[in-house]
């Protein structure tokens, strides 16, 4: 913990900051190994980069010997106050992107010399780049993804409802050990696949020659895995493949310029540029990517406004799709880690169409 908090300590420094608030539970616990989920009361980490480290605890927390200073209080006390009392008003003050406006706008009216700034980065960023233990751990937890995929494709039948299908991926993530879903499972029939975030319904059932896309992911030991994959419902008809066949065609091209020092527009043109020529970019207009680790999204993306580059340790997803309402859709998602000397994809379940049910 002591090196993610040095690390922090230098993007600070770079960035000109000598006080930080962390508010967000999941970068407080990647610092310090405390996981609170504090609601709507005041929870935060103040790090200085002077070496003296403060946290803000309510008396509702059950958290013992945290290594820091501690600054205790319950509710009746004025918690604005209590924070004005443990940071600089003379030195710019970082904030993290979860801080909730009910504590930092009372606190700007509070100390009208204070100025603050945006520092989520100097966290974001290290937690961007995972260490070995939590590579170990995201590549178990899309062994898992990849085997409950295995497992719903020989599960599929015409006739079955979206809902059913989430219910059973749900089920089997439990069964294998994970801890729960990273994010609510997504399940679409035909025309349903257009819509990227459709919530499976308990009524819509699957036809012959319908696509299914299936995008779904779990938590094990606090990290997350995501994966999507599009199949066809006992046949395909020649449309429908080839635009599947495009798409597959995308998410090869995207992933085999990833190495340490391509810039993230880069790689997203490289799937971009290919399904423009094809003539499909109007069913395509979101980003080809996200980052992910504790939380399904985070930090981080893979789109055409991104310059930064790519890092040994990162962890993103490559997911472009095109989505014709009315009609179907089609995606395809892996997560690639970049290594030393280029890329490792964190899923192995087949990208190609095929049919199931």
């Amino acid at each position: 913990m002591n090196d993610r908090i040095a690390r922090v300590l230098k993007k600070m420094e770079d960035k000109g900051l000598t006080q930080l608030i962390v508010s967000d539970p999941l970068s407080i616990r990647f610092l310090t190994g405390i996981m609170v989920n504090p609601g709507e009361r005041l929870y935060a980490l103040i790090l200085r980069t002077s070496g003296k480290h403060t946290m803000l605890l309510n008396y509702l927390y059950f958290v013992k010997n945290t290594g820091f200073e501690e600054v205790w209080f319950s509710d009746m006390e004025d918690q604005i106050s209590i924070i004005a009392a443990n940071i600089d008003p003379d030195q710019t003050l970082g904030i993290d992107k979860t801080w909730p406006a009910r504590f930092l706008i009372p606190l700007q009216e509070k100390l009208p010399q204070l100025k603050t700034v945006w520092g989520s980065d100097c966290v974001d960023g290290v937690r961007a780049v995972k260490n070995e233990e939590e590579i170990a751990i995201m590549k178990k937890a899309s062994e898992i993804n990849d085997a409950v995929m295995e497992k719903v494709m020989a599960y599929i039948k015409e006739g079955m409802t979206e809902k059913q299908v989430a219910d059973f991926i749900d089920a089997e993530f439990l069964a294998a050990g994970a801890s729960g879903v990273s994010f609510d499972t997504i399940v679409c029939f035909g025309p349903n696949a257009a819509d990227q975030h459709h919530e499976p319904s308990d009524t819509r059932t699957l036809k012959a020659g319908e696509c299914i896309l299936i995008d779904m992911g779990c938590v094990w030991n606090g990290y997350c895995s995501d994966m999507t994959r599009t199949f066809y419902c006992k046949s395909a008809d020649p449309e429908q493949t080839e635009i599947h066949d495009i798409v597959h065609e995308a998410v090869l091209r995207a992933e085999s310029v990833i190495k340490p020092g391509v810039r993230f527009c880069d790689i997203d043109a490289q799937a971009r540029d290919y399904i423009d020529e094809k003539g499909y970019s109007e069913y395509w207009k979101i980003r080809l990517g996200h980052f992910i680790g504790q939380e399904d999204h985070e930090y981080g993306d893979v789109s055409p406004i991104n310059t930064n580059v790519a890092e040994p340790g990162m962890i993103f997803s490559i997911e472009p799709g095109i989505y014709l309402e009315g009609k179907y859709g089609v995606r395809i998602e892996d997560l690639v880690l970049v290594t030393e000397d280029g890329h490792e994809l964190l899923n192995a379940v087949d990208k190609k169409w095929k049919v199931i049910g």
